[in-house]
């Protein structure tokens, strides 16, 4: 029987994962307004900014004037990410509230994102996972291309496993598989989850999500069903499709407002009101001159289709066979 959580932990990482692979600069008025906004609609987790050299990622050169100016909200947390040591150096002293490390499995691909081996690339979160610990805060290494790599095709399961294994060993507890471009699907999504609850005990998983090959819905479902602690999308679907070509089809990360929405109407709980999400990403799109990518923003809901039928007493009634 499919396993369906009572509630669901939602990480929202436009701010940070979105607005770094736009092809325009945001300002910061607009990042640090956009960052309050969801931090208003109840988000828990707020990805806020990345600590990289400016001039590998330049839409991010504001990020610690970012973190200075947000209205922070007891019991939210507000993520920053690191590539590597300096970055970590420079999310601590910018007071980020969870440090997000990051790797690719595939060796190819960590290559040509972040100039390394998978070996120092391993080394070099394990560093920061080291100085967020000594300075209290929280850390999660994020496993990107953990089931598909457009380089190398299929991620093998054992090669994840090994690089999830490695931070385990070194104490990162908390970490999350990454679709990165949404070409996974539900069999290996929840057989991989599996796995590595079964082999590392004590182990909490989230599942950053994208929707390329459409199945993005069935590889939540069979995350939630493995026993995911937490799912990550971004309101609008902004970004997230890192150095990926756009010309392959839509690769940005999954819509917030989708999310929110699926899981409200399946009874999860997600503290999050999908009308209010809505109303906000419509807000959002306007202010920062984005398109919308969720079907809930721009589509029809349930209450839309009930109303179109109360207001037509001559609709025809039709028979199901």
């Amino acid at each position: 029987m499919l396993h369906i959580p009572e509630k669901m932990l939602l990480v929202d990482v436009a701010p940070r994962d979105g607005l770094q692979s736009l092809p325009k600069w945001v300002s910061t008025d607009d990042k640090v307004w956009l960052c309050d906004r969801l931090t208003d609609l109840g988000v828990p987790v707020v990805e806020v900014a990345s600590f990289a050299h400016p001039k590998v990622v330049p839409n991010m050169r504001d990020a610690e004037e970012v973190f200075a100016r947000i209205k922070r909200k007891p019991g939210v947390v507000y993520r920053g990410q690191a590539p590597n040591v300096r970055g970590a150096h420079r999310a601590i002293e910018a007071k980020v509230g969870e440090m997000l490390g990051l790797i690719t499995v595939s060796e190819t691909y960590t290559h040509h994102n972040q100039n390394m081996t998978n070996a120092e690339c391993v080394e070099q979160n394990i560093q920061m996972f080291r100085l967020a610990e000594r300075a209290g805060i929280p850390f999660v290494a994020a496993v990107g291309m953990a089931f598909w790599c457009p380089y190398e095709g299929l991620v093998k399961d054992e090669a994840t496993i090994d690089i999830v294994g490695r931070f385990y060993a070194a104490g990162i507890k908390r970490q999350y598989l990454a679709g990165s471009i949404g070409m996974e699907d539900p069999a290996h999504v929840n057989r991989l989850f599996r796995k590595l609850y079964a082999k590392f005990p004590g182990i909490e998983l989230g599942f950053h999500i994208h929707n390329l090959s459409g199945m993005a819905t069935a590889n939540i479902l069979a995350a939630m069903d493995a026993g995911c602690h937490w799912l990550e999308g971004a309101i609008c679907g902004i970004g997230g499709g890192m150095a990926i070509p756009t010309t392959v089809g839509e690769v940005g990360n999954f819509p917030l407002e989708d999310l929110v929405a699926m899981l409200d109407e399946m009874g999860v709980k997600t503290g999050l009101d999908p009308r209010k999400v809505i109303e906000a990403s419509k807000e959002i799109s306007k202010r920062l001159g984005i398109r919308i990518a969720s079907h809930r923003a721009t589509g029809c809901t349930r209450e839309d289709v009930m109303r179109a039928g109360a207001d037509n007493p001559n609709n025809p009634q039709v028979t199901m066979a």
